[in-house]
């Protein structure tokens, strides 16, 4: 079954549209999960054509260059633990990205980092900084509780990674009226 990945896909609604995506050109397929899609036969160049016009319309890019799949693959990953996952990591990230691409993260790490002009490390920490203003922005937990969630040592220091990727404490930015997000796709 051929695998086709797929960037920008961030959230469950992305797996939504691009599963209708599927749909709408006839093409089967036996899953659709953040950043892949497992066809049921290979595209003709046609059908290919047609997914990559339709994605591009959606805000989703195919990939087919190796690399950019795999960067693809390990912002996918991230965004799935950081942003939708219940489960706690039981191990760091490294150890985490390396099991599930199965390559050494060295070289995955310095893939990334050619690629996006940003580490890995720096990545996560966007990441968990936008899960964080979405928590604030909906006002359901304590930052204690978010700080536990997003599995950060103190409360001091998620606001001390806050403050320093954007320029304000969580509280700051929670009594702020224009509450500025990124997108995940952005990051």
């Amino acid at each position: 079954m051929p695998l086709i990945y797929v960037k920008n896909m961030v959230c469950p609604r992305c797996i939504a549209s691009v599963s209708k995506t599927l749909d709408t050109l006839g093409l089967s397929y036996s899953s659709v999960d953040l950043g892949k899609i497992r066809l049921d036969s290979s595209p003709n160049n046609q059908q290919k054509i047609a997914l990559a016009e339709s994605l591009q319309a959606d805000g989703f890019e195919l990939l087919e260059d190796g690399k950019s799949s795999l960067i693809s693959q390990i912002k996918s990953i991230l965004i799935e633990q950081i942003q939708h996952s219940t489960n706690d990591l039981s191990q760091n990230y490294s150890s985490f990205i390396s099991e599930k691409l199965n390559h050494e993260y060295t070289y995955l790490s310095k893939l990334f980092s050619q690629v996006e002009g940003i580490t890995i490390e720096k990545y996560i920490t966007k990441v968990k900084i936008e899960r964080v203003k979405e928590l604030i922005f909906y006002n359901e937990k304590s930052l204690s509780e978010i700080a536990d969630l997003l599995n950060y040592s103190s409360v001091a220091y998620l606001s001390s990674q806050f403050k320093k990727e954007t320029g304000m404490t969580p509280t700051d930015f929670k009594n702020q009226v224009n509450r500025n997000r990124k997108s995940l796709d952005k990051i």
